[in-house]
Formats: C-alpha cells, sequence, structure tokens
C-alpha cells in the first residue's frame, strides 16, 4: 500500500509539473496562439478575444489600461540578463542593459530594443497629462514614458511588470 501511496504521489507531482505554465507566460500555457518572440506583424485582436486568452490580472492592465501596484510586480527590482518582451503577444520590448534603479516602484528602462517593437499615445486620464506606451504589435498597454530618466536618452519607460515576460540572456549573448 505504501509503494502505490508513492507511486500515486508521484504521478500527481508529474502531472501538475507538465501542465502548469512556466514563468506564468500566457505563452507556455498554450491558451495564446498570438504569442511569437519571433513574429513582428501587428495583430488585429478584440478584446473580448483577448478577455478569453489572458489571465485576468493580466487583461485588466495591458487591455483595459489598469496600472498594477507600485513595489508589488516582479520586475521591478532585479536586473538579471536578458530580454523583456511583451507578456501578451510576445514581442521584444527592451534589454535588461537598457534597465535602471528607479525609486518609482515599477521597472524603469531608457530605451526600446527597437524604435518600432512601441508605439505611443497621449493620455489625459486620472486628470494628468501623459504619455501612454502601448506594444506596437498587440496594442497593449505596457505603462508610460517620461523625460527623467538617465542617458542617452533621458527618458524613463515606467511599465507594469504583469505586462513583461523576461527570458534570461543565454552564455554567450544572444
Amino acid at each position: 500500500m505504501k509503494m502505490i501511496s508513492h507511486f500515486v504521489s508521484v504521478v500527481t507531482i508529474i502531472l501538475c509539473c507538465s501542465c502548469a505554465p512556466q514563468n506564468g507566460t500566457v505563452e507556455s500555457s498554450g491558451r495564446n496562439k498570438y504569442y511569437s518572440r519571433t513574429d513582428t506583424n501587428h495583430l488585429s485582436v478584440s478584446n473580448s478575444e483577448w478577455k478569453e486568452i489572458l489571465p485576468h490580472d493580466l487583461y485588466v492592465v495591458a487591455r483595459e489600461k489598469a496600472t498594477e501596484r507600485a513595489f508589488a510586480g516582479k520586475y521591478w527590482k532585479d536586473n538579471p540578463k536578458g530580454f523583456y518582451f511583451c507578456a501578451v503577444c510576445g514581442n521584444k520590448l527592451f534589454k535588461s542593459d537598457a534597465k535602471f534603479a528607479s525609486t518609482c516602484g515599477w521597472p524603469s528602462f531608457f530605451e526600446a530594443v527597437r524604435t518600432n517593437s512601441i508605439t505611443y499615445q497621449n493620455d489625459t486620464s486620472n486628470n494628468m497629462e501623459r504619455t501612454e506606451v502601448l506594444c506596437a504589435r498587440c496594442d497593449s498597454h505596457l505603462g508610460h514614458i517620461f523625460n527623467d530618466g538617465p542617458p542617452p536618452s533621458h527618458k524613463r519607460f515606467c511599465m507594469n511588470s504583469i505586462s513583461l515576460d523576461f527570458e534570461p540572456e543565454v552564455s554567450g549573448g544572444k
């Protein structure tokens, strides 16, 4: 009986591990057919379809333009080497070399990996004048940009961690 119980436990662990999304990404959950780290073609997907695909907390920030709490996101503090991608569609957005320590409580970057990986939109919500940063591939809300960053750009891309996926750099670079 003890042997059967042990066997069932091992099988349960294997099944749970193989079904769970890795790193919490939408890509690895298999539900998001639009997620690609190589395709840069613009997507035209309705919010109702995104709502079916995305986890609720990501949907609220990326598609309804909410903001996660300061100092609470998974990427605001650490800075391992690698690349940051849009958590909704997989578009490459930032390299860790452009990330800097900011006291704002959200991950901050001074430049995007490609000029055409993001777009900008005027944002006058909450009685403020800001510039919203959107993923150029899927039009998802990433955060805002400010003119108080470090050289060379003097820009601060203040991003929501939940809107980002991270891939560590493999030795030898990418």
